[in-house]
């Protein structure tokens, strides 16, 4: 009976440590400890979904914020003012020059003309067309070529930044590269960006900058990468190739669309000039037959009317063979 006793009492205190090891050890041991933050790295629970959720949500707010502000650059840069269409142009004068420049010349050739004899209506209109007219096509046509030019080099500058990044020189660094080797317009353009960064605005604000100078879409995609990268990070020099991509792409599409409309454009060059070289040829021939035109009252009218029926005409021609893309 005592023996049975004591193998209860044994197999009871095995039993209850058995069970206390069971339940208590792991505690103890630290092992649920490490088998939560297991499941919490494995399969991250309410916390960890919601901070990332807000990472997420932060970083898409950022972007945002960034494209808003460079989308109301962009709708400021549509109606520029006279000194910003200078600085475009690439003319190193101030807007009162300018205007002092485009009063001279109006003044000059209204009384050459009216010194002709032609007639003060005459000498009034074509003073007014060369000194309002004639300078600002002249700035359009300069503004222009300098985008024409930065167009065909600013995907070399890009690539220099890619290599510059790779090979693990600082993106100021790369920028400087480019602002004292590439060749104009784009050295002044990068070396204007790093003034403005120098005087404590950041990257890409004054990124931001070269897009008002330079209203073009591949300055605009250039400060829209920079500006992203610099708040929200990211590689930026696979972000960058990817862009010396596109543009080379653009480059090439736009070569595309020049030479299947240039039969299109000749055509339209031709009709435009038929008129005036019909008119040229009649005066030199039989110039009492054509000089009823601007003699006579009724010659006058239709001469006006031609005048603006072949305007109307060349601007849906030009209408017709430009492209957007």
């Amino acid at each position: 009976m005592n023996m049975q006793l004591l193998a209860i009492v044994a197999l009871a205190t095995f039993c209850a440590g058995a069970l206390a090891y069971v339940l208590i050890y792991p505690y103890l041991s630290g092992e649920k400890e490490a088998e939560k933050r297991m499941l919490s790295v494995t399969r991250p629970g309410v916390p960890a979904l919601k901070a990332a959720s807000r990472a997420i949500k932060s970083r898409r707010e950022q972007v945002e914020s960034s494209l808003k502000e460079i989308e109301n650059r962009h709708k400021k840069s549509r109606s520029p003012a006279l000194a910003t269409r200078l600085t475009q142009a690439g003319v190193p004068w101030s807007p009162q020059q300018f205007m002092m420049v485009s009063a001279a010349l109006g003044v000059a050739v209204a009384v050459a003309v009216y010194v002709l004899d032609a007639g003060p209506l005459a000498a009034l209109g074509l003073g007014f067309a060369a000194g309002v007219g004639a300078p600002r096509w002249a700035l359009i046509y300069l503004k222009r070529r300098r985008e024409n030019l930065f167009i065909d080099r600013f995907p070399d500058a890009i690539d220099v930044v890619v290599r510059g990044i790779k090979s693990g020189l600082p993106l100021g660094d790369s920028l400087r590269v480019i602002a004292t080797e590439s060749p104009e317009p784009v050295r002044t353009e990068f070396r204007l960006v790093l003034e403005t960064q120098a005087i404590g605005l950041p990257l890409g604000e004054a990124c931001g900058k070269l897009f008002e100078r330079m209203p073009l879409p591949e300055a605009n995609f250039f400060a829209i990468v920079i500006t992203i990268q610099q708040k929200s990070g990211g590689n930026l020099s696979e972000a960058l190739g990817n862009l010396s991509r596109v543009l080379r792409e653009r480059k090439k599409m736009k070569g595309k669309i020049k030479a299947m409309s240039t039969e299109a454009k000749a055509s339209a060059s031709i009709i435009g000039a038929l008129p005036l070289a019909v008119m040229t040829i009649v005066y030199l021939t039989s110039p009492g037959y054509i000089t009823l035109l601007w003699t006579e009252r009724l010659g006058q009218m239709m001469l006006a009317g031609s005048a603006l029926w072949m305007t109307i005409g060349v601007l849906v021609m030009r209408k017709m063979i430009n492209f957007d893309f």
